[in-house]
């Protein structure tokens, strides 16, 4: 078994997802680690959060000073615990409003994608990319959403 934890920050700003959501994400999680075989009784955390903190990290550790989707942090501990997934459910809403699909499918989504990059997985060239995006297809799949990864192009 796997331990997937969720929590909201920053507490002030962010609004606290429902039950059912944490639980999606958990299970989205899980469906991740499941699928690319993690060892038992590895950890995660999934943060819920906003654009402002997902811009502030993305400045302070990539340089950029722009908000994004999801950041992936591994642990720095020799421990079970891989490390944290932080998603910005405000733009999560606007890409599923883009894409033309919910809300939770675009959590998903990210929750998965952040778990494969705790994982290891990267998609800064195009053979990395095609591998990532199709274990997240086929995670999302069996999640039994609609939704895919991006298409590489």
């Amino acid at each position: 078994m796997y331990r997937i934890s969720t929590r909201t920050h920053p507490l002030q700003i962010a609004r606290a997802p429902t039950a059912a959501t944490r639980a999606k994400l958990r299970a989205a999680a899980q469906a991740a680690l499941d699928h690319q075989r993690a060892a038992r009784g590895t950890s995660i955390c999934v943060v819920y959060s906003v654009d402002s903190y997902l811009r502030h990290l993305n400045h302070q550790f990539s340089g950029v000073d722009e908000p994004t989707d999801v950041l992936a942090f591994p642990a720095d501990e020799e421990d079970d615990h891989l490390g944290d997934i932080i998603i910005s459910a405000q733009r999560a809403t606007r890409s599923a409003q883009r894409g033309a699909h919910g809300t939770l499918d675009e959590l998903q989504l990210l929750t998965v994608h952040g778990t494969l990059h705790l994982l290891g997985h990267d998609h800064s060239t195009p053979d990395e990319r095609v591998r990532m995006w199709q274990a997240e297809t086929e995670i999302l799949a069996n999640l039994g959403l609609s939704i895919t990864a991006p298409t590489v192009g």
